[in-house]
């Protein structure tokens, strides 16, 4: 087996397996399909934020380019948006699944924007609309969090 197979590195130009290392270096794991769909679906998302004793609570979620994000409506000084920050691990609940997760912090205005559309297609009662609405105000979109699963086996 190459130092590429490996994962090791250096990896000499013309290395043919020097491509498929990369990718596997680089690729993040994504959640399954079903689990995709259940999100879709589901109108909550139970999370727990870092590695500690902290409990389940329950926010929105949406769905974008087979993609999972959040955004923190009240951005408290204790809440989960900051335990993320400083703790970039944790886990959600999905139908009777504990799935561990890492939280990335988003920033391309872009992507921003269809979390933006996502939120007001998903979440479009009459009640719920005043929150979508709300996550889209500058201050929820800067806690635009990607959840990413810790491993392909979600």
């Amino acid at each position: 087996m190459s130092h590429a197979e490996q994962g090791a590195w250096p990896v000499r130009a013309g290395d043919p397996t020097a491509k498929i290392a990369l990718a596997r270096m680089t690729a993040k794991p994504q959640f399954r399909d079903d689990t995709l769909a259940a999100l879709r679906k589901s109108k909550g998302l139970r999370i727990r934020a870092g590695t500690g004793q902290h409990r389940f609570i329950g926010i929105w979620v949406v769905v974008v380019r087979d993609r999972v994000f959040v955004r923190s409506w009240s951005v408290k000084p204790n809440g989960w948006y900051r335990t993320f920050l400083d703790e970039p691990r944790g886990t959600i609940q999905v139908k009777d699944r504990k799935i561990a997760v890492r939280a990335i912090p988003i920033k391309g205005e872009t992507l921003r924007d269809a979390i933006d559309r996502a939120y007001l297609d998903k979440y479009n009662t009459a009640w719920e609309l005043k929150y979508a609405k709300d996550l889209g105000g500058a201050k929820s979109r800067d806690t635009t969090t990607e959840f990413v699963p810790q491993s392909s086996t979600n």
